[in-house]
């Protein structure tokens, strides 16, 4: 049976995925350490992927006990699950090692799927730097494994419009696009697709997200953390290619797309790349970049560098239900807070019948915030009468929690979710080579002017010129109301 047959006859979602191999290129890196081998263990552990053997490699010299070892570390140190280190020796069973070179890759493949009852699909995680991706795709051509498998590729994906229509030609000489699966974690967040569920599950927001209700919408992505080692990828790439168009341009789409026909990966696609090509083209006058002070004197960076380490821009989506409102982007390193926010921002009533003591309007718009961290928040605030005499207002908010529900326990990891989502050949949570290759279009004008790259302090919100960019309203973060503290 056909991994595409098997897909249709047993696996709807939410069940467990086929029979499969993942062979995971960079086994040893940081990204493996921190997030994959603990998720992928999870992932057999909970039963979603029972039937999984795993191959590690990378250009670190390894033997099979070594490189258990060094998944075993990894998961004691990153993973948060009590049960899944408990079991980690039976996992360990399905841990093999590759040695570099071709006929190594074979034999170890071919050791890890010896015993198994079932034929073994296959997928190739490339957990490696870009510039080695390509050289790990004229592998799997050269070993014939491209065949009837599937690839999932890390950011960035290319650095402007030229570069990443090369890299989609040069891998789809040995793949095909069914077979590529680019991978975005913001995507796999819990909270992300909660913003489809929210929007078209419900009759009391999809009538009112559009132009006439909504006066802008903010995607706010602050981090605290600097550059913690990365400074030769970071120097060739800068915060806009880094987060902007690999992230925050992916969660744009889920807000401002059309409702699918049906939620099913093709359907959902399609209406991402409306919007895509909807997008106007950035205005460089329309975007505010900021280096941290500081930053050109860190190991690996150039005395002179010119890198934006803060971004900020106003984007607009063309299309009837948006037109001429304002998308607000805005993400950078060192940062006051670590935040993963969208925030809706509606239109406030045409006319006050309250008087001009009550505080109408003293604190902003009503807004809609999602808060994309893992513990998968949602907030409505809002004016309400204060109690007492008089008819003084102020702002309350209603909040909701995953962790305040039975339904915690069932929450996976962003890069969990995804590799399941491969496995399956779900491609719903992934970008395509048209939207990539859209987006750096309509990124063109700013990487060919980018305009001045201004400083700000770290431990601050930016430069000064955000609050002129989003004017004459404000910045969501930071926070006037904290969230509140989930019950016990």
């Amino acid at each position: 049976m056909t991994w595409q047959s098997w897909n249709m006859a047993h696996n709807p979602q939410g069940t467990p995925g086929p029979p499969t191999t993942i062979v995971l290129f960079g086994a040893t890196g940081d990204l493996a350490r921190r997030k994959l081998l603990p998720g992928m263990l999870h992932l057999w552990r909970s039963g979603l992927l029972p039937h999984m053997q795993v191959v590690g490699t990378s250009l670190d010299e390894h033997s099979r006990e070594s490189f258990i070892d060094l998944a075993r570390e990894a998961v004691h140190e990153h993973g948060d699950d009590q049960r899944d280190k408990e079991e980690f020796d039976a996992f360990a069973k399905r841990l093999f090692w590759a040695a570099d070179g071709d006929d190594n890759l074979l034999a170890a493949i071919e050791e890890a799927e010896a015993d198994c009852e079932d034929p073994q699909a296959r997928l190739h995680y490339l957990s490696v730097p870009p510039n080695a991706a390509l050289d790990v795709v004229k592998t799997l051509e050269k070993t014939k494994l491209a065949v009837n498998s599937r690839i999932v590729m890390e950011k960035p994906f290319g650095t402007d419009l030229e570069s990443a229509r090369s890299l989609n030609d040069a891998i789809h000489e040995v793949f095909d696009e069914a077979q590529i699966f680019r991978i975005d974690h913001f995507l796999g967040k819990e909270s992300a697709l909660n913003i489809l569920s929210l929007r078209f599950a419900n009759g009391l927001f999809e009538p009112i997200w559009h132009r006439n209700h909504i006066d802008h919408v903010q995607i706010d992505i602050p981090e605290t953390l600097g550059l913690e080692g990365r400074a030769g990828f970071y120097e060739g790439t800068g915060a806009y290619r880094d987060m902007v168009v690999t992230h925050l341009f992916q969660v744009m789409a889920f807000i401002a797309m059309e409702p699918p026909v049906a939620l099913d990966p093709q359907s959902i696609s399609e209406e991402k790349h409306k919007v895509f090509r909807s997008m106007l083209p950035l205005d460089p006058h329309d975007v505010v970049r900021g280096q941290y002070d500081g930053y050109r004197g860190e190991e690996g960076v150039d005395p002179f560098s010119d890198t934006e380490t803060f971004i900020a821009l106003k984007c607009f989506v063309d299309n009837w239900r948006w037109a001429d409102v304002p998308f607000y982007l805005r993400t950078g390193k060192k940062l006051a807070e670590g935040q993963r926010i969208i925030s809706i921002a509606f239109k406030e009533p045409p006319k006050s019948m309250f008087p001009e003591a009550s505080g109408i309007g003293d604190h902003g718009p009503d807004h809609l915030t999602f808060d994309l961290a893992d513990a998968s928040k949602m907030s409505l605030s809002f004016y309400g009468k204060r109690p007492g005499p008089g008819f003084a207002l102020q702002k309350l908010s209603m909040q909701f929690s995953m962790e305040g529900t039975s339904w915690a326990g069932s929450l996976l990891e962003a890069y969990e979710r995804l590799i399941l989502e491969a496995v399956k050949g779900n491609r719903t949570l992934f970008t395509t080579a048209e939207g990539v290759e859209r987006l750096w279009e309509i990124s063109q004008p700013l990487l060919d002017k980018p305009g001045p790259v201004r400083a700000y302090p770290p431990g601050s919100w930016g430069p000064n010129q955000i609050h002129q960019l989003i004017a004459p309203s404000s910045w969501r973060l930071p926070f006037e109301r904290k969230w509140r503290d989930s019950p016990l």
